[in-house]
C-alpha cells in the first residue's frame, strides 16, 4: 500500500497516511472550496486500507481549524476508521487541541460521541 502524503496550503491540512510506520495525521486549517475533491482521496485510500489494515493503528488529528464543510468529511473518515475497528484492528482517535481552544476541544468531545472508538483529547505541545 502507497503512502498518501498531502502538503499543507492555507486552506487545506496536511495529511499523511503511512501504513509502514502507522501514521495517520491530519494537521493544519480545513476550509478547502471543494471539500469532496480534498477528501476523496483520503476516503479512498482509507477504504483500501481496511483490507489489509495493521493490528493496531492510531489516528492523530492536530487541526487548528475546521469549516462546517469540512466537518462532515471528518466524520466520515471517522466512520471509516470506526469500520476498520469493526473488523479487529485496534484504533486509537487521537484529538489534539491548543490549550485555550475551547471550541475545537468540543469539537473533539462531540466527535468522540458520535463513534465508538477510543478516543483521546490532548492538549496541542
Amino acid at each position: 500500500m502507497e503512502v498518501l502524503k498531502i502538503e499543507a496550503t492555507d486552506e487545506t491540512p496536511a495529511v499523511l497516511l503511512d501504513p509502514v510506520n502507522n501514521v495517520l495525521e491530519f494537521s493544519g486549517k480545513s476550509l478547502p472550496e471543494d471539500v469532496t475533491t480534498f477528501y476523496s482521496p483520503i476516503l479512498e485510500w482509507l477504504g483500501a486500507y481496511s483490507a489489509e489494515p495493521r493490528a493496531k493503528t492510531t489516528a492523530h488529528f492536530k487541526l487548528v481549524y475546521f469549516n462546517t464543510a469540512s466537518s462532515k468529511l471528518i466524520l466520515d473518515i471517522l466512520f471509516e476508521l470506526e469500520k476498520i475497528q469493526e473488523s479487529g484492528t485496534e484504533i486509537l482517535i487521537k484529538w489534539y487541541y491548543e490549550e485555550e481552544d475551547e471550541d475545537m476541544k468540543e469539537a473533539g468531545e462531540e466527535y468522540s460521541e458520535l463513534i465508538e472508538v477510543p478516543f483521546e483529547l490532548a492538549v496541542l505541545d
